[in-house]
């Protein structure tokens, strides 16, 4: 069975999409069959891949709503064994179509039971915000990455995000686990980025990657480009710390 990996954080810009998109690309770039599921109705993971998902006439909100089999609406992307499942802009309405439908939160893992088999890893691009399509990433996934910046506000909402995860574990999936906190955005020359990894430690002790993510013009273009890092600048450092946390993340799951 796969391994269903939700990254999430409900702050904006702290590099969620990048890792989301990147460390996919690493995975299979590492020879792993990977499916990116863009859950986020900005559809930026989907457009970071090349993808104009503004053309798109079906994605993951058909799926959702069940006008569609998943399988249907997943697209091939330039990296051999990553596939995607394409947000549209019909996703936005999906907030609010489903609050009255009965399992709401557990829709986006129904559908993935349809095409789970066919993959060694899912990952979950999440939205910034903590409403019912987040819900349902973190109620899908079995383990969760949570991206932190290495900003002055890095850790502002932290506390209620961990909060939320509880809450799902108590009263709907007991055994979904947070697997680490990644920093992004490090500037190893700004006292700052160190501050804020060790504030980190106090909310993660045992649970923040050795990897770090760190701030490079490079990651910021590419998506611009439709690329990941591994196509765009595959020898810079961008490339080279997702190559890391993607090993660091078999790592685990060969230990384990």
């Amino acid at each position: 069975m796969p391994v269903i990996i939700s990254i999430v954080n409900q702050k904006g810009g702290v590099g969620k999409t990048t890792t989301a998109v990147n460390l996919a690309a690493a995975l299979a770039e590492a020879g792993k069959f990977v499916l990116l599921v863009d859950l986020d109705p900005q559809g930026n993971a989907t457009s970071g891949l090349g993808i104009k998902y503004q053309e798109l006439e079906k994605g993951l909100y058909h799926a959702l709503m069940a006008s569609e089999r998943l399988h249907d609406v997943t697209l091939n992307t330039s990296h051999a064994g990553l596939r995607v499942v394409p947000a549209t802009p019909d996703l936005a309405g999906a907030n609010v179509e489903l609050v009255n439908v009965e399992g709401r939160e557990r829709k986006l893992s129904e559908i993935l039971t349809e095409v789970k088999h066919a993959y060694d890893y899912i990952i979950i691009d999440s939205p910034p915000s903590l409403g019912l399509l987040t819900l349902n990433g973190l109620v899908a996934a079995d383990k969760i990455i949570i991206p932190v910046q290495a900003e002055y506000y890095a850790l502002e909402g932290l506390g209620q995000l961990l909060k939320t995860i509880d809450l799902v574990r108590e009263n709907i999936k007991p055994d979904i686990e947070v697997l680490g906190a990644i920093l992004t955005m490090y500037d190893s020359r700004n006292r700052l980025s160190d501050e804020v990894m060790q504030e980190l430690y106090k909310y993660f002790p045992n649970t923040i990657f050795r990897s770090v993510i760190p701030r490079t013009v490079r990651l910021a273009e590419a998506p611009s480009f439709g690329q990941s890092i591994f196509h765009y600048e595959p020898r810079g450092k961008g490339a080279k710390a997702y190559e890391r946390l993607g090993r660091e993340l078999l790592d685990y799951f060969e230990r384990y």
